[in-house]
């Protein structure tokens, strides 16, 4: 096949470019920059998201397209600006690949487009799955319905889209590098009440999971892209010791937090417990159900 991957650069994209390439596939990348990409056999780049560029004239016979593109919610306060360029940056991108997909002949069977589990709010006692559909007020819920209400105007070119609702993605990237630091330094502990949800992943499957939706006609719409075993935030902490053999002792209190972090501090304090129902339905397997197991991988190889 022949995937085009937007947002392709960062931690995820790079761990779906590497599997596809192994698995014998056509990768194109999406990039402001297409000459800082290392070009190899089934690798190549086009430029977009610049002034003149038409990526759409240089894709032929596109299959599927998986969008990652965004500005990272993580980072320090969600100042204004910070906030504006969440938005903005998914939007931009989102609405260039549906008009791009508008021009491409014959059309891709499949978008795979990024969202967040962020869709379903924060609750410490609703379990949701893919058929949850209140629409929660906070800034992250809101975020993630623009972008899904952009992507899915790629529905008028035939293709089907996926929404893949990402909980926490563990791996040598994303998040858990700065939360393994403090059992690093001997000083691990719970964060907040330690009863919030804590929706998690390991890398490997969230890869595997987006290339099961791709040769899967059937899944359409929301994908809940998490392990089928959430924890809770104090769990989580309690596994982390375990495997790396430092203490959890040192607790942090929300307000720390939240005078640290201001808004952001939502992400640490609050949570949701999400079930992958459709991959569950659909016969998914994965690698790394269980918490520990995929922890222990990460930081043993």
């Amino acid at each position: 096949m022949h995937i085009v991957i937007a947002g392709g650069s960062g931690f995820i994209g790079k761990k779906i470019q590497k599997f596809l390439l192994g698995n014998g596939h056509q990768v194109t990348i999406l990039t402001r920059n297409p000459n800082k990409t290392n070009q190899t056999r089934g690798l190549s780049a086009v430029e977009w998201l610049q002034k003149d560029s038409r990526p759409e004239k240089e894709l032929k016979e596109v299959d599927a397209i998986i969008n990652l593109a965004g500005e990272s919610i993580n980072g320090l306060r969600w100042t204004n600006k910070k906030k504006y360029e969440i938005v903005h940056s998914r939007m931009t991108a989102t609405n260039e690949i549906v008009r791009m997909m508008n021009e491409l002949h014959p059309k891709p069977q499949v978008l795979i487009n990024a969202s967040a589990i962020g869709y379903y709010g924060m609750s410490k006692t609703q379990e949701f799955t893919e058929v949850n559909n209140d629409e929660a007020p906070d800034f992250l819920a809101t975020v993630v319905r623009k972008w899904e209400n952009a992507a899915a105007k790629a529905r008028n070119t035939g293709t089907r889209v996926v929404f893949a609702r990402f909980g926490l993605v563990l791996g040598n990237g994303g998040a858990l590098p700065l939360m393994l630091l403090p059992y690093k330094m001997k000083i691990g502990g719970t964060i907040g009440t330690g009863e919030q949800w804590v929706s998690w992943i390991h890398v490997e499957d969230v890869v595997r999971m987006l290339y099961f939706a791709i040769l899967h006609k059937e899944i359409e719409g929301p994908l809940n892209v998490t392990a089928p075993n959430p924890v809770t935030m104090r769990q989580f902490g309690k596994a982390i010791s375990s495997v790396m053999h430092s203490p959890h002792w040192l607790p942090v209190p929300s307000w720390i937090l939240k005078l640290g972090l201001g808004e952001m501090s939502s992400m640490l304090l609050e949570g949701q417990k999400v079930i992958p129902e459709k991959s569950l339905r659909y016969d998914f397997k994965f690698h790394f159900p269980q918490l520990e197991r995929a922890l222990e991988e990460i930081v043993y190889t």
